[in-house]
């Protein structure tokens, strides 16, 4: 399962990931990841939540984050969501470019039974289409 949250930059997608990951941690019978570049996240997590800065990793372009997002399943079989904020920084390619990436994350999700949980920064009417339907409103 992918959910995207997705909004203009200072939207407030950040501090609803955070609600999510704590919210989930709370209930979920098993582990959860949140994935960020930088370390700001860290003080707004709850201890449970695996809290990773992707800048420490020298991710470059989607092959790499699918690597790096199988490695991570791969290493804890009890995990049931991984969060991701700030997609685009992460990845750091167009949304238009990444349709097959997005097929690829849905076979992986399913196949692992993991929740992905995906926040991405983009201006009204430039969502692509083909992410609609992974599309989320959450009430702030």
């Amino acid at each position: 399962m992918i959910k995207i949250i997705h909004g203009a930059k200072g939207t407030g997608k950040t501090m609803r990931m955070f609600t999510l990951a704590n919210e989930s941690a709370s209930s979920a019978k098993g582990n959860c990841v949140f994935i960020a570049s930088g370390k700001n996240a860290t003080y707004n997590l709850k201890h449970a939540i695996r809290f990773i800065d992707v800048t420490e990793y020298g991710i470059n372009g989607p092959k790499m984050f699918a690597g790096f997002l199988s490695g991570i399943a791969a290493q804890d079989f009890d995990l049931e969501y991984i969060f991701i904020d700030g997609f685009t920084k992460i990845v750091n390619h167009p949304l238009d470019t990444l349709e097959q990436f997005f097929e690829y994350l849905d076979v992986f999700s399913k196949n692992c039974n993991i929740k992905l949980i995906i926040s991405i920064s983009v201006q009204d009417g430039e969502f692509p289409d083909y992410l609609k339907k992974y599309s989320i409103t959450i009430q702030p």
